[in-house]
């Protein structure tokens, strides 16, 4: 039998946490901890660590989405599971690196400026929009509302994989004018 009751749990959860995040971030994106005395260096190691686990990340949804088609639904929660906490950590490390370091500019011109911030730009609106879509499509699966979690998770799915690979895409495209 279907779970109403636990998916109706969760929604004032799933509305909180999917305005708070990135409210949060945009507040922390322009905090900086040296204007609160603290001396702390740039965490400068952090970029291409949080773009790998970006990379880390589309690849475990590969590997979910293949899992799941293959009828291995334990894997499949086991991957999901996984992809959703590289997703935290990606945003706990990429939030530190902002609160430590001056925003990069990017040095491209003409065509290759556009292209990057169009990437940018949709990268991140979509990760704005894929907390929820995480968030319902995850409590749909453990509700057992597996109609509704195939639906909502065939929007989720590439929307998710979208993000995670533009977050590296976006890295790579910036990382030769990060300041060392």
């Amino acid at each position: 039998m279907e779970d109403h009751s636990l998916e109706k749990k969760y929604n004032k959860f799933i509305i909180a946490v999917s305005i708070v995040i990135p409210v949060v971030v945009a507040i922390l994106f322009g905090v900086k901890l040296k204007d609160f005395g603290y001396n702390v260096e740039p965490l400068s190691f952090l970029p291409p660590i949080y773009a790998a686990i970006n990379g880390i990340t589309a690849v475990v949804l590969v590997l979910a989405v293949i899992a799941i088609k293959k009828g291995n639904q334990k894997t499949h929660e086991r991957l999901m599971t996984t992809a959703i906490g590289l997703s935290v950590a990606f945003l706990v490390m990429y939030v530190a690196y902002h609160m430590t370091a001056d925003s990069t500019k990017f040095g491209g011109e003409g065509v290759i400026k556009l292209i990057y911030f169009f990437i940018l730009i949709t990268h991140i609106l979509l990760s704005i929009a894929i907390i929820p879509l995480v968030l319902i499509t995850y409590v749909r699966a453990f509700a057992k509302r597996f109609d509704k979690h195939r639906k909502i998770a065939k929007i989720t799915f590439p929307l998710w994989l979208y993000v995670a690979v533009t977050g590296v895409i976006v890295y790579l495209m910036i990382s030769p004018y990060y300041v060392h």
